[in-house]
């Protein structure tokens, strides 16, 4: 009797093994999320939205985002009507929950597993121009010379895909590097609706042109699911985006989620194939370039087994501080630090 029943405990743990074992090797899937009225949040993060998709650790989603201007503004502009996204009009048209900020973001994404605490590592693996043309424009009130012009102009700028340039006008033109300048996840419940303006501990709209293909982006998890959100699509940006605005457009975006236990990080950061990246946000200039440095040698120590001395002079000798952007009340700060200097 004692021999059947430890027979049958064993089958059941092997069968139990078996089945943990097929449950770790499921494939990842692919999902698509366009932005409709359904999937999007118009102007803010918010921990009380419901998730418009929800994946896996491991998933990747194709994501579709849109300009934020009006189908109106773009035909006034010149844009031809056929070239208006049929989705921005719907849009447009149907989502009244706006506010406080203007970007229009897809998502939130809910991703399974993450919890507060926790890490999400989003791993960007593709962008794609979504329209054949961006815009740029500044208004009173926004920009950092906006008492230099006081008025409001907005310029449509042709992108031609083949050579991946703008034609910003004739005999210039700009490299496309697309980039996604709204990136972040769902802040702490007591923050309520976050304005999708200030770029913060969330990520959100951090404008930074380095977050092209091929870069990863940590960002700390404040809710269960992260609930992540998207858009302020850029074909191309200079630091500092400094009359407000970038080469405005449209953008599909591929990305994988891994939810990270073995991460704890507080704040953003990013790397791409060459260089580390620790960012800083804040109203004053200053303590946005502090912060950048303090998690730069935050990054040094604990990732790198570096000492506090080591790690701060290190980044004082080969970490490069620049301007991310000055316009969004919040400004943003970012270090980078080459990944040739640690070998191989």
């Amino acid at each position: 009797m004692a021999m059947r029943m430890a027979a049958a405990l064993a089958a059941l743990a092997l069968a139990s093994a078996a089945q943990s074992s097929a449950a770790l090797a499921e494939p990842a899937r692919t999902f698509t999320l366009e932005a409709t009225p359904r999937s999007v949040a118009w102007g803010n993060y918010d921990a009380a939205h419901a998730p418009a998709l929800t994946v896996k650790s491991g998933d990747t989603v194709v994501v579709h985002t849109l300009l934020t201007n009006s189908p109106a503004g773009l035909e006034k502009n010149g844009v031809p009507p056929d070239q208006v996204e049929a989705a921005l009009r719907t849009v447009y048209a149907q989502v009244t929950d706006k506010g406080p900020g203007g970007h229009i973001l897809t998502g939130p994404i809910y991703v399974e597993g993450a919890e507060p605490g926790d890490t999400l590592e989003i791993r960007i693996l593709k962008i794609d121009l979504a329209i054949p043309y961006a815009y740029n424009g500044f208004r009173y009130g926004a920009g950092i010379l906006t008492d230099d012009f006081p008025y409001a102009r907005t310029k449509i700028i042709p992108l031609d895909r083949a050579r991946m340039v703008a034609n910003f006008a004739p005999g210039i033109t700009i490299p496309l590097h697309p980039f996604f300048g709204s990136m972040g996840v769902a802040p702490p419940v007591g923050f309520g609706r976050y304005d999708s303006t200030p770029p913060t501990v969330i990520g959100g709209n951090m404008d930074n042109k380095d977050l092209v293909a091929g870069a990863t982006l940590y960002l700390p998890v404040f809710n269960k699911g992260a609930l992540f959100e998207v858009g302020d699509g850029h074909a191309g940006q200079g630091n500092g985006e400094v009359d407000v605005t970038a080469l405005e457009t449209s953008l599909t975006g591929t990305f994988q989620f891994i939810v990270r236990k073995d991460l704890k990080t507080a704040y953003p950061r990013a790397e791409t194939p060459t260089v580390y990246i620790a960012m800083g946000f804040d109203d004053d200039l200053a303590i946005a370039a502090r912060k950048a440095v303090r998690e730069m040698v935050d990054f040094l120590i604990r990732e790198k087994g570096m000492s506090a001395d080591d790690a701060y002079m290190l980044a004082s000798v080969a970490g490069d501080l620049a301007i991310t952007e000055v316009v969004d009340r919040n400004k943003a700060v970012h270090m980078s630090m080459s990944k040739a200097v640690f070998g191989k």
